[in-house]
């Protein structure tokens, strides 16, 4: 550093401490905003995979659904690497009475040699104490419970375990002091979005009160297990063909657990991408917001050095003085930037990604840092070299706008033109106006907002349709499991149909189809009267004995389009249709396939998993009162009868969905702070570098309401632009985002319409741009005509 840019620098810190300390702030608030969104998205997006890199996670639940089953063959199979038995039984929490414990461990090798978790405080629970459990951190949040606190777990009795219709209410059977000793995070052991959080005791509770979980007799309860496989996803074939082959069963379905993950990343990736423009829409505004700043000081440096060429300084000497100040403030603002981006880490990740970061807390993404670190002064200094030597130009002709030409040579009247100068004009030198970042802040401002409630539309109508997820029924009638029926089914179904407020039934029955690498869930579709509407995204339902109409999912994991032919469980099925099917106990609403009564029978015989019937209900219908109705119903049927009625809950994907509406409004509403923050400084500095034209022209009888009428006009065009652009890309880009979503989720796609969006955006915008040009037309008007042309 020169003699003369030493110097300079101390005086400019002296004389401009207050400003440069400004500028210092406003470039570590954007610095530490663009290197916290890009972390985030880093940090969400790999969470999953780190998650699983430590936790020796499960590929497969091998479901047999069978009391007695012995897996100790199943250890022995080459395939398999670790197995962990899961009880399909509940327990209960005293005092929490919306939590409904599922899934408890039954062997020692869970938590240990398969999906052994990420201990986020504490330790494992002990597997020879039943008194022990661990918990996920959403249900020590929900419920207020901490670390070494002691709950009491309910069980059933013994003859509640073999009573299926008692598992919806609480247990009778023995009370269990436990004591909460660590909180744990695996990809099977974690949190979801539609629980409020979970519990896992160990698997000396399953052992010491086997007959509570499991029955007496052991002729209804079961255990199915986590399974590892040496070979990962890709083994699962061979697991399937040699786990057939080991239980004579070719109908044991293998539920895989990539699937999930794969379905965890696409959210994942969601939030990444939002995360990312997040991050770009504040680069972009730190480049416009910044950028002016460090060109207006540099500029206005550069000017005040000029008096010093006559005594030899040089061009370069007076454009290295010039940015010595905003480079070194720039360096210490980026260095701020990063505390405040690993500061925002400790909220980070957000939405599904949070409930898989194995380390949650404070993070460092170092590379990311490191390189903000680095660019920030570089881009400062760009910046400012670009400044000081447009500064030391000599400016050419300003290029005049085709749009106020036009105005003028219609014969418009004098405000109007000038204010089309103003708006359009970018100008030169000292009268220069940052004209295309305010058109191009319009722009984004009004495309953001607008395809954020395009999205927001798409999130909202899913949500209150349940339809969109293929469930187009409000109750379902649960009558056997397993190949056993609970109770006179005919008599419970002719009951169903006959209330009033019951519109359509339909009998399902449902078993599984396997495949050489994934096991379908498979319904019978048979209706009693007026069929339950079934939802389709191409083709149609079965009609035949070999035709299926296979869910979404499905039909990808099978690569299966319409007409195509599949064989699953041996069995030739020509796909008629693609859509969603029913969700049951080991399949989502995107994953299965229908088939007709005669086609489920050709495939299974009497045999099925499980078997009840869908109600869909009359328009106006009360659900509580038809449920009521139906359960007394249900209880007044002669013989033996567990049967039930229970209400249809919402899938998992529509409160995922609703989540992820979040982050498109945050974007939207910062670019249109962006905009409105452009729009507002260019009309502003307009009237303050151009202020010698307004002058002039009310030196020559433009009148008070006339200059403040050229402000309107300037905000009302660029407010017109904006929306000329910004409202077809915002819908455009709305729409397209939410394809993508339900692609990607996955549910029916119906084209959103923001409606009191699109009636109110251009109204809002026009009026928000000439509330911004109030104080500027304000200042226009009262100018200081003889004040202004003396100092030009």
């Amino acid at each position: 550093m020169s003699a003369l840019t030493s110097h300079w620098l101390r005086l400019e810190l002296r004389r401009r401490l207050r400003s440069l300390t400004a500028l210092g702030l406003l470039i570590a608030l954007a610095s530490g905003t663009v290197l916290a969104g890009v972390a985030a998205a880093r940090r969400g997006d790999s969470a999953i995979e780190r998650l699983m890199a430590r936790t020796l996670p499960a590929d497969v639940i091998a479901l047999p659904n069978q009391p007695g089953f012995d897996w100790a063959p199943i250890r022995a199979l080459p395939e398999v690497e670790a197995l962990a038995g899961i009880v399909i039984a509940p327990f209960f929490v005293e005092g929490l009475p919306e939590f409904f414990g599922y899934l408890p461990p039954a062997d020692t090798e869970a938590m240990r040699t398969i999906e052994r978790p990420v201990v986020l405080d504490g330790r494992v629970p002990d597997p020879a104490r039943a008194d022990e459990v661990a918990v996920t951190p959403l249900f020590l949040t929900t419920h207020g419970k901490r670390l070494g606190d002691t709950l009491t777990l309910r069980l059933m009795t013994p003859q509640q375990a073999e009573d299926l219709s008692t598992w919806s209410g609480a247990g009778g059977g023995p009370l269990v002091p436990a004591r909460i000793v660590g909180v744990v995070r695996s990809p099977f052991f974690s949190d979801s979005i539609t629980t409020p959080g979970n519990l896992f005791p160990s698997p000396a509770l399953v052992q010491k009160y086997t007959d509570n979980f499991l029955g007496a007799k052991r002729d209804f309860g079961f255990v199915n297990a986590l399974v590892r496989l040496r070979g990962g996803e890709q083994a699962i074939p061979a697991f399937s063909k040699s786990l057939a082959e080991a239980t004579g069963r070719t109908n044991i379905e293998l539920m895989n657990l990539h699937d999930k993950t794969r379905h965890l990343r696409r959210m994942q990736g969601f939030e990444r991408d939002s995360l990312l423009a997040f991050a770009l829409a504040a680069l972009i505004a730190a480049m416009v917001l910044v950028g002016q700043s460090v060109a207006r000081y540099t500029t206005a440096s550069v000017g005040e050095l000029q008096a010093l060429r006559a005594s030899g300084l040089t061009g370069r000497q007076s454009l290295a003085a010039a940015v010595a100040a905003p480079v070194l403030v720039s360096v210490a603002g980026a260095a701020l930037g990063v505390a405040l981006a690993v500061a925002a880490s400790w909220w980070t990740p957000i939405g599904a990604a949070s409930l898989v970061e194995p380390d949650p807390g404070l993070d460092a993404d170092w590379p990311v840092l490191i390189a903000g670190l680095v660019a920030v002064p570089l881009l400062v200094l760009a910046g400012a070299l670009l400044a000081g030597r447009l500064a030391l130009t000599t400016p050419g002709a300003p290029r005049r706008s085709a749009v106020a030409t036009a105005a003028a040579r219609a014969g418009l009247p004098v405000p109007v033109v000038v204010g089309a100068r103003f708006a359009l004009e970018p100008g030169r030198g000292r009268t220069s106006v940052p004209v295309r970042p305010a058109l191009f802040s319009a722009v984004a401002g009004v495309l953001g907002v607008l395809a954020a409630f395009t999205f927001s539309a798409g999130v909202n109508d899913a949500v209150s349709h349940p339809a969109r997820f293929g469930m187009t029924y409000q109750l379902m009638l649960f009558m056997g499991e397993g190949g056993r029926v609970f109770g006179p089914t005919d008599e419970a179904v002719r009951l169903a149909a006959a209330d009033p407020g019951v519109a359509g039934v339909t009998v399902s029955y449902s078993d599984v189809g396997n495949a050489d690498d994934t096991s379908v869930a498979l319904f019978s579709f048979e209706p009693n009267g007026t069929p339950v509407d079934a939802v389709l995204t191409e083709g149609r339902m079965p009609a035949g004995a070999g035709e299926v109409a296979l869910a979404v999912s499905s039909a990808r994991a099978l690569g299966a389009e319409v007409g195509d032919v599949v064989t699953l469980s041996g069995h030739e099925l020509r796909v008629t249709g693609v859509g969603f099917v029913m969700p049951a106990a080991h399949n989502e609403y995107h994953e299965g396939g229908w088939l007709t009564g005669d086609g489920f029978r050709a495939m299974f015989g009497d045999g099925f998993k499980y078997f009840g019937a869908m109600l869909a209900l009359r328009p106006g219908a009360d659900p509580a009162a038809v449920h009521e109705r139906l359960a007394a119903g249900l209880r007044s049927l002669p013989g033996e009868n567990t049967m039930s009625v229970d209400f249809v809950q919402q899938p998992e994907a529509a409160t995922e969905i609703s989540n992820l509406r979040v982050l498109p409004v945050l974007l939207a509403a910062f670019l249109a702070i962006l905009a409105v923050g452009a729009v507002g400084h260019a009309l502003a500095t307009a009237v303050r570098r151009r202020g010698v034209e307004v002058a002039v022209m009310r030196a020559l009888g433009m009148t008070r309401r006339q200059a403040r009428t050229v402000v309107l006009v300037q905000a009302t065009l660029l407010a017109v632009i904006g929306l000329s652009f910004g409202v077809p890309l915002g819908v455009a880009l709305g729409r397209t985002l939410w394809r993508a979503v339900a692609d990607q989720t996955p549910l029916f796609y119906q084209p959103p319409i923001a409606f009191w969006a699109l009636l109110l955006v251009t109204p809002v915008a026009v009026l928000v741009a000439n509330a911004l040009a109030v104080w500027p037309g304000r200042r226009a008007a009262r100018m200081r005509i003889g004040h202004v042309l003396r100092a030009e």
